[in-house]
């Protein structure tokens, strides 16, 4: 069985807030950055074991990052405070990532667009449509959600598709959604959207450069595919 322990009956040295503040955030594991955020724990666990519950719980960061507010908020030990701190912490490390010009990743092919966002959107059990927003040397500088459902151009408006896109000034766009069953083979509504997407695009000087479909361990490149993209 695990040992129950409070973080106060640890050395001063060994304590998660006095090491960050000594050696460094870098020398914390992921279970201490967690136990820092979370400040306290509950009967009979510390607040690092409240950390390590949670990324058992939720798969990991990615796992924690993708779960609804409310299941965390759920999670015994937690409520709405410490919830909103988690969840406030592991999107400002998102935002870092892309915000910093001088390290904000820069697509060169599909594979490289598919590699910021297919681990996440192929564990996802709905249709999510994204777009990866572009500077002029294809830098990202956002990554937006853009609706949730079933995607096809019937149900989403293409102007929801560009409003971020605009206000953001990108150069060029990569639209991405997912196929929960986990087959990435595009359908007939994918392609409508993909060539009603690229029309409007011309129209606003915002180039579509890709559509991908993310499946489970898999993706399509629409371009690659030659479909709609003549």
């Amino acid at each position: 069985m695990t040992k129950q322990y409070r973080i106060a009956d640890l050395p001063p040295a060994e304590r998660p807030r006095e090491r960050l503040q000594q050696q460094g955030a870098q020398a914390l594991n992921t279970d201490e950055l967690l136990a820092v955020l979370l400040r306290t724990g509950v009967s009979g666990e510390s607040a690092v074991q409240v950390g390590r519950r949670l990324l058992q719980t939720f798969g990991g960061l990615a796992g924690l990052q993708r779960a609804d507010f409310h299941e965390v908020e759920n999670q015994h030990g937690l409520g709405e405070a410490k919830a909103a701190t988690i969840k406030a912490a592991i999107e400002l490390g998102r935002r870092l990532t892309i915000e910093q010009p001088e390290t904000r990743p820069a697509i060169g092919s599909p594979a490289d667009a598919a590699g910021l966002v297919q681990y996440e959107m192929s564990a996802l059990e709905q249709e999510h449509l994204r777009a990866i927003l572009l500077d002029t040397r294809n830098k990202v500088i956002d990554i937006i959600e853009i609706y949730q459902g079933t995607v096809n151009s019937a149900h989403v408006r293409v102007a929801e598709i560009f409003t971020q896109a605009v206000r953001k000034n990108a150069a060029a766009l990569i639209l991405v959604h997912n196929h929960p069953s986990g087959d990435p083979t595009p359908s007939p509504d994918d392609l409508a959207l993909t060539k009603a997407v690229r029309e409007a695009g011309r129209l606003l000087d915002i180039e579509v450069l890709d559509h991908l479909i993310i499946g489970q361990g898999h993706y399509t490149s629409m371009k690659e595919r030659k479909l709609g993209f003549s």
